[in-house]
């Protein structure tokens, strides 16, 4: 059971990221097309190519072993100043991204991001036409017997209004807090009866397998209201609202992240994602495909902030050319793209660092050295 459990994880998480790092890369890739950029690479994954061929158009297409992310490379990328002379020789006249105007490269360049976008809108309407939009109340439908709510006191019919210091609006929201605090003494703001009440709880703890990391749960289901397969002109309105509530909501978590009203230890890295792969594909393709919307947004989100490196750096440069009718000098994009590469590098490292510590791996060796 405990092999399954893991063989699911994994192949949840590469399956997932793979199509996300396959959407995202698709629209660099057909917006180069459509620019008239010749593109030499495509590669899913890093490393060394597993699998690779090339197509008649001349783009060479990869597959390679290390499933975090991808990219597309346009021919002639790189500024005129810093080619070789064989690479100058290699310019096919007019299919260069280096040649095109402000203009067509931010469009190359917003196309990833876009992409994702469109990814999630696409989902979204295919749940809704095909199993309807389930509407999770807040309202505790059951509490399980054992479990860190009824130790609480929580009731049927209770709606969670606060955890700790922190105000819920929603069952995401309660589980955002819950899931990582596991083994925590907090407490729960419930309204009862029109009363509102404080209950001292600690999290509970539970492993999804033997030896597997633990994670948060209260013990607790929530009210559902059904929902029924919508119209296909309903459908795509109910999946453009979902997608646009879902960027709202993922903008005001990150700017909760960055004005303290949330700790910094709640941001997830590779490690969270996969494991959240196999939890929700526990429940179906249905979930998945709906945690693979809300991934996508965030991934959309994540590569338009304006820092030197992502799809937001870039733009940012290109808009600064348009106004100033120049490029932003090579030191300062020297300077920005280094600096990008030490934030994108301290983040990755902090969100695993916090990744290992909510799987209680730390606790685990300082049990150890104890």
């Amino acid at each position: 059971m405990m092999i399954h459990d893991y063989l699911r994880t994994l192949v949840s998480f590469v399956f997932v990221l793979g199509v996300l790092v396959t959407i995202h890369e698709l629209g660099h890739y057909l917006a180069a097309r459509w620019r008239g950029v010749h593109v030499e690479v495509f590669s899913l994954g890093f490393g060394p190519a597993l699998f690779k061929w090339r197509d008649r158009t001349g783009t060479e297409w990869r597959v390679c072993p290390v499933p975090l992310g991808g990219y597309v490379r346009p021919h002639g990328f790189e500024d005129p100043e810093d080619a070789t002379e064989e690479q100058k020789a290699a310019w096919i006249p007019g299919r260069t991204f280096h040649d095109k105007s402000v203009a067509s490269r931010a469009i190359v360049i917003l196309a990833g991001p876009a992409f994702n976008f469109l990814l999630a809108f696409v989902l979204f309407t295919l749940l809704f036409a095909t199993a309807g939009e389930p509407h999770v109340r807040d309202e505790v439908a059951s509490v399980q017997s054992g479990s860190a709510a009824a130790a609480a006191g929580v009731q049927q019919g209770d709606v969670i209004t606060r955890v700790g210091t922190h105000d819920v609006h929603g069952v995401e929201d309660i589980l955002g807090e819950v899931t990582g605090r596991a083994g925590v003494q907090t407490t729960l703001a419930v309204r009862r009866q029109g009363q509102d009440l404080v209950l001292p709880v600690t999290i509970g703890s539970v492993s999804d397998s033997a030896g597997a990391p633990a994670h948060g749960q209260l013990g607790v289901t929530f009210a559902v209201d059904s929902g029924k397969p919508q119209s296909l002109p309903q459908a795509v309105v109910s999946g453009a609202k979902a997608t646009w509530n879902t960027t709202v909501r993922t903008l005001a978590g990150v700017w909760q992240i960055l004005s303290g009203q949330h700790s910094a230890k709640e941001m997830g890295g590779p490690l969270k994602i996969a494991q959240l792969s196999g939890q929700v594909a526990q429940y179906g393709f249905a979930s998945l495909l709906s945690f693979m919307a809300l991934l996508s947004v965030n991934l959309g989100l994540i590569n338009l902030f304006p820092v030197p490196l992502l799809d937001g750096g870039r733009l940012v440069f290109y808009a600064i050319e348009a106004v100033r009718g120049r490029p932003v000098s090579k030191r300062v994009q020297e300077i920005s793209f280094q600096a990008g590469f030490a934030v994108l590098a301290g983040l990755f490292l902090f969100s695993t660092f916090n990744d290992l510590s909510g799987f209680g791996l730390f606790r685990w060796i300082a049990s150890l050295a104890g």
